[in-house]
């Protein structure tokens, strides 16, 4: 056994340490037990040597600086003598990393970014030295775990969370972390019991579901504070109209049985007489007009109910015993609207039946009265149109006769294409306007009147447009919609003039006038599947009135383009369905016979018209189902945020000298739900 030991000068005025020089042999063999005794001994003195005894190569940081007092009473092994040997350096803010063979003293904050292990699950690491470990997590949320974990850990080491694989990345010393590693274990626990199912024997499921409900939410604001609060796992109680039960998922066993307990006292019989009882039920979503018309013939078509009407009435014995038990069932044939009745004004059904007719009644009223689904119909016009025109022609005309006064003959080329003619324009002298393109003519004076002699006229003429039309709808399921957009315009259907002599020759029109729709017009029906498709009865219609027909006296000209059709879409998807796709060509050519035919000298004696016109017409279609409130409010939001935007472009520009400088825009939405409303909703859009 070897002893390692320091000690102090005569007048204190340092630690001298009676060590061996590099490279000396020491007597001692593998595993032999020391004795310690370092007193004010410098700390890279002591981590030489302890390098020494355990086979080690040391490398002490140049920040770390000191002296250490470390001693033992009894000899130790080496491993040992190590330990405390760490355990003393983290009681002055150093540590010990290993890395690639060499140890490293090193100040604590800098221990974990010198490279220490890294492990899944429990180190056999020294319990003084750093270590990262990985704590993956199989039912508790990370984020959770972290302001309970943060306090326990030293202020110089980490803790991280990694959200995607639900785990927490900690480094600091190996015992701290097998501490860690038990609070870990006895926290990530399920955080909700198993699924329970309740059946009741008194009570309606869907009735008792909401009170339930009710009585176990959290207090507003929650519990905790600091935003601790984890949700996820709230107790969840759902009806079971078929079993008419209760499923019941609760946060942890305890809340599990009170959930129990409660249902149990809550599930007792209505009351004494379940005879002829009087409930009234309220509906969410259905009419209560319709759905009391759909009850009653339910109730007429099924056999058992005449049965269970008659049996609930007592039958006299006798003669007229049969006679009066048939009456009295006959008048409690529920097709007469006695047993239920609606009332429009609160939405309700007043039903009159025993408590398992009611049950039996409250399940199809359950089943019923489900919120429906609603269909977003956007409606996409496209119409694309070219048109291109090509004119040519010249004319000649000459005068032939005298000059003066008397008759002028005329000869030349006449041609009636693009617009007025020589003549035409002669005779107007000045007031008629040649037609359109570059005109270049000679005019003669003969007998004190200009007459045209040449006219040559070119015109090339290109035109294109592009309408986009999209109407929008939004309807419940199986519910008709209409939208029109465009304007009522009187057509004459027939006209009267009063010409009597009778009554001393006065006259009394009047014309009788029809008023109708030109624009665009949608009407959709929809119809969800089970299965997510949406069938659709679609009647789409473009109508404008010519412009040409304004003023004709047989009365104006509609164009018209309409489309109804049944089609079957996924929802969400684009469907076209249907369009024009026309292509026109038109060529008009006049000419002088014979002369118009010789190549190149001909054109003088040809006029010629060539036009091409294209009309692409597209009309698509894309439903989306819209299921619950959170979608629509979703839907809505990006919708009007798109308007707001499109306002907000289009502001006048400031001036100083017209006082008026801003247009109306939409007001901010408010949050709602503890999110802002204009944050960009995840929505389809069509563009």
């Amino acid at each position: 056994m070897k002893k390692v030991f320091c000690r102090w000068g005569p007048l204190l005025l340092g630690a001298w340490c009676l060590l061996a020089p590099p490279g000396a042999a020491w007597a001692q063999r593998p595993g032999e037990p020391i004795t310690l005794n370092f007193v004010g001994a410098e700390i890279e003195a002591v981590a030489r040597t302890m390098g020494v005894i355990t086979g080690r190569t040391m490398v002490v940081d140049p920040r770390v600086k000191g002296t250490i007092n470390l001693s033992s009473e009894r000899p130790q092994s080496p491993e040992v003598a190590y330990n405390q040997f760490l355990a003393a350096l983290r009681l002055q803010g150093f540590t010990v990393v290993e890395s690639a063979g060499i140890t490293k003293v090193v100040p604590e904050a800098e221990g974990k970014l010198q490279g220490s292990t890294v492990t899944i699950g429990p180190s056999g690491a020294g319990s003084n030295q750093i270590v990262t470990q990985i704590f993956r997590l199989n039912h508790e949320t990370p984020n959770n775990l972290v302001p309970l974990l943060r306090p326990l850990i030293s202020p110089n080491n980490t803790i991280n969370v990694n959200p995607g694989s639900n785990s927490l990345v900690i480094t600091d010393y190996a015992d701290n972390l097998q501490r860690l590693a038990r609070i870990i274990a006895a926290m990530d626990l399920p955080n909700a019991s198993d699924i329970e199912v309740i059946p009741l024997r008194h009570a309606i499921a869907s009735d008792l579901a909401l009170l339930v409900t009710r009585l176990t939410l959290p207090p507003p604001g929650g519990q905790g504070g600091q935003g601790l609060v984890d949700n996820a796992f709230r107790t969840v109680v759902i009806a079971e109209p078929r079993s008419n039960a209760l499923i019941v998922r609760a946060a942890n066993p305890a809340r599990a049985a009170q959930v129990r307990s409660l249902i149990d006292q809550l599930d007792q019989p209505a009351s004494a007489d379940v005879a002829g009882n009087i409930h009234v039920v309220y509906l969410k979503n259905a009419d209560a007009v319709k759905l009391a018309a759909t009850l009653r013939a339910a109730l007429a078509a099924t056999p058992s109910t005449s049965a269970a009407v008659s049996a609930a009435a007592p039958v006299q014995a006798g003669p007229g015993g049969a006679a009066a038990a048939a009456a009295a069932a006959a008048a409690a044939q529920p097709a007469t609207g006695g047993q239920i009745q609606a009332d429009p004004a609160t939405n309700s059904l007043v039903i009159t039946a025993p408590e398992p007719q009611y049950r039996q009644l409250r399940a199809v009223i359950d089943q019923l009265d489900a919120r429906r689904a609603q269909v977003y119909v956007e409606s996409l016009i496209a119409e694309v149109n070219a048109d291109k025109v090509a004119e040519f022609g010249i004319q000649w005309q000459g005068t032939i006769g005298k000059n003066g006064d008397g008759s002028i003959g005329l000869l030349g080329t006449n041609f009636g294409t693009g617009g007025n003619n020589l003549i035409t324009l002669a005779a107007g002298a000045g007031s008629v306007a040649p037609g359109s393109g570059l005109n270049v003519g000679v005019a003669n004076r003969t007998g004190g009147i200009y007459v045209l002699g040449f006219l040559a006229r070119f015109l090339q003429q290109t035109g294109d447009g592009n309408i986009l039309s999209t109407p929008n709808l939004l309807t419940l399921d199986n519910e008709e919609a209409k939208i029109v957009i465009g304007q009522n315009v009187p057509f004459v259907t027939g006209t009267f003039t009063n010409t009597n002599a009778n009554n001393n020759g006065t006259v009394n029109p009047f014309q009788t006038i029809e008023r109708k729709d030109v624009g665009l017009t949608l009407r959709v029906k929809p119809q969800i599947s089970e299965s997510g498709t949406v069938k659709l009865a679609i009647f789409q219609e473009v109508s404008s009135v010519q412009a040409s027909s304004i003023n004709s006296p047989t009365g104006l000209i509609t164009n018209k383009r309409s489309i109804e059709s049944n089609v079957l879409v996924e929802d969400g998807a684009i469907v076209v369905l249907g369009g024009l796709l026309q292509d026109e060509y038109a060529g008009n050519q006049e000419k002088v016979p014979g002369l118009g035919d010789v190549p190149l000298f001909g054109n003088l004696f040809r006029s010629e018209n060539r036009s091409r016109k294209k009309t692409n017409l597209m009309v698509f279609l894309r439903p989306v189902v819209v299921r619950d409130a959170a979608a629509l409010e979703n839907f809505s939001n990006d919708r009007y945020e798109q308007m707001r935007a499109g306002q907000g472009a289009v502001q006048p520009a400031p001036s100083a000298v017209v006082p008026v400088q801003g247009a109306p825009v939409l007001p901010a939405t408010p949050a709602v739900r503890g999110r802002p409303l204009s944050q960009p909703p995840v929505a389809p859009d069509p563009r």
